[in-house]
């Protein structure tokens, strides 16, 4: 998947959305967000990692003080900005080479790896807006599993005693998710060091099969998925004790 490609047209996609509109509106899905605010949100996250990438950083980098980090007050001015905020970070990225480490919160990662991970930041609030607006909310298949994917990496990632995925399936327990739109499933399971993925088809204590795109929102707590087979409780008690 283009990657780079993909994140300069979900950026398009949500800066077209929020064009004409209301931008005082609330985001049902982000509590107390503004559309205004996610618009600056997303716009100052993907220039916060192209300063990261850009500076080869090895620490976290204050979000005060991102460059260019605040949107022009009008509105042609506040949209082009968000489209040229992923640009930036494609910028930065070829500039200081793909492969360079620097920091991530997960840990030093190629600088590359920025890219996927704002990608999946922009779709999943382009979903946002499209929900507060009333909109339908559309996307690739194989984007929106690739989404999936992400999003179990970085839950994988962080399973360790008293990180975000330590507690999210119980010892022994196994989720299944299963795209029916796409070739992609994912079988996840709980144990005593937290939860691991497998990219198979497995019987499972419980299973949740859907569009690419409804797991997508289902599992980012965007949308109820209805679809669920086997221990219901195991995918509600997985939202539950998984922060998103």
């Amino acid at each position: 998947m283009d990657y780079a490609a993909a994140l300069v047209d979900e950026d398009r996609r949500f800066a077209d959305q929020l064009a004409g509109r209301d931008w005082s509106a609330p985001v049902p899905t982000c509590p107390g967000w503004t559309l205004n605010q996610l618009l600056r949100h997303l716009g100052r996250g993907h220039r916060w990692a192209a300063q990261i990438v850009r500076d080869r950083r090895d620490t976290a980098l204050d979000p005060r003080q991102v460059e260019g980090g605040k949107p022009p007050a009008d509105e042609a001015g506040a949209l082009d900005w968000l489209r040229a905020s992923g640009r930036t970070l494609l910028d930065a990225v070829e500039t200081t080479g793909s492969d360079t480490p620097v920091w991530t919160f997960l840990g030093p990662r190629p600088a590359g790896w920025w890219i996927r991970r704002r990608l999946h930041e922009t779709t999943v609030h382009r979903a946002d807006v499209a929900i507060a607006l009333g909109l339908p909310f559309e996307i690739d298949s194989d984007l929106a599993a690739d989404g999936v994917s992400e999003w179990i990496d970085l839950l994988v990632a962080e399973t360790g005693p008293g990180q975000r995925g330590h507690d999210s399936l119980e010892a022994g327990v196994s989720l299944h998710l299963h795209a029916t739109d796409t070739d992609a499933e994912w079988t996840l399971r709980g144990g005593p060091g937290g939860v691991a993925c497998e990219s198979v088809h497995a019987k499972s204590t419980a299973a949740v099969r859907g569009p690419a795109s409804s797991l997508l929102l289902g599992i980012t707590g965007r949308k109820t998925v209805t679809d669920v087979f086997g221990d219901e409780s195991v995918w509600r008690t997985f939202l539950e004790r998984t922060p998103l």
